[in-house]
């Protein structure tokens, strides 16, 4: 599959999430079988531009290509500004972010708000369609079904933004209105892949490989776009790679290498934020890889009262040593996928 120039090594997707998918995760998911990975959203405020904040999400060393960066506003001469700036920094591809239901995101009438001015929506595609083609950059797009149940219209918007150059559309199976709550639908993506021409990549309740094969079966889309389900599980990737090369499942990781995987990320990300905010930025993290596992809970209770990174990779060693005493792997995708169902509800900040 390809985006523009861009060769992707396979159809399984990062989706971006806010305080999630920074440089450290994505370039984990790439490592573990994801083909493409999309940053998190990058202001087009330029008053934003120079915070540390902004420019963590801006910083690409090291990471694999293609470089995508996913920016959100609500103007169109700002949102071709912020193309060339995340251009100049890296970026190979721009995705236009249509997508997040967040309150303080709608609030301000970017992300899927949008989706309530198609007028507005198609100015500020061409605007960065024009601020990319130059570069030889592609622009892509992420939306949702539309903004609520009697208003669906990403089929609409989808015909527009080909229209104008985009050249793959993401389609979440949820309205905004939904935000993370009921299960996502697909045929209004089937219907969005039917008519277009570009790259239709379907997201939306995507939390096992079983359910990888399904949709891209029903919608006929290109790719499928994981996000939740990879918070302390990244090597899902790999997992629904080999299932849909074989159709075998894939033997959950050893202890050991959990361990590992983990204590790899956690320095990569101290190195990102710093001591400070990398130590309680990764708290989240270390949650998410041993909310499935056996004493889980009572650890991270433990590890969030941790306000350095020497201990918190001490005790997660300890953890995982202690584990590894009592299992070789960690459990497989029937816990994994429970505790991700049981807990979407709670996850509306946290994905774009």
């Amino acid at each position: 599959m390809n985006i523009g120039p861009h060769a992707l090594a396979n159809n399984l997707f990062v989706a971006p999430m806010a305080g999630v998918t920074d440089r450290p995760f994505r370039m984990l998911c790439k490592k573990l079988g994801a083909g493409y990975a999309v940053s998190e959203m990058v202001t087009s405020r330029r008053d934003l531009w120079d915070t540390l904040k902004t420019s963590r999400r801006a910083n690409h060393d090291g990471e694999a290509e293609p470089i995508a960066v996913q920016i959100a506003g609500t103007d169109a001469a700002m949102m071709a500004d912020a193309a060339a700036y995340n251009i100049d920094r890296g970026a190979q591809i721009i995705d236009i972010n249509m997508g997040c239901p967040a309150k303080k995101v709608c609030n301000k009438w970017a992300g899927s708000a949008l989706m309530q001015d198609e007028k507005l929506a198609l100015q500020i595609i061409e605007a960065v369609v024009a601020a990319c083609t130059p570069h030889n950059v592609p622009v892509t797009l992420k939306m949702r079904t539309g903004w609520c149940q009697t208003h669906k219209n990403a089929l609409s918007i989808a015909r527009s933004a080909e229209r104008a150059g985009v050249q793959m559309v993401t389609v979440h199976g949820r309205t905004r209105e939904q935000g993370y709550k009921g299960f996502a639908e697909y045929d209004t993506i089937a219907e969005v892949k039917a008519a277009l021409g570009i790259p239709v990549v379907a997201n939306g309740d995507i939390n096992s490989p079983e359910k990888a094969r399904d949709v891209l079966a029903y919608t006929g889309a290109d790719a499928v776009m994981l996000g939740r389900v990879a918070q302390g599980r990244p090597w899902i990737f790999r997992e629904v790679a080999h299932f849909m090369a074989t159709g075998t499942h894939l033997a959950p990781p050893l202890v050991a290498e959990v361990e590992h995987l983990l204590l790899d990320h956690l320095l990569d990300h101290y190195a990102l934020y710093g001591e400070f905010t990398g130590v309680r930025s990764a708290r989240k993290h270390i949650g998410w890889y041993v909310k499935t596992l056996p004493g889980g809970d009572a650890f991270r209770a433990q590890m969030n009262l941790l306000e350095n990174s020497e201990t918190q990779l001490d005790s997660v060693r300890a953890f995982f040593q202690t584990l590894g005493e009592k299992m070789d792997r960690v459990p497989g995708d029937v816990a994994a996928k429970a505790v991700n169902d049981k807990n979407q509800q709670h996850q509306e900040e946290a994905s774009a």
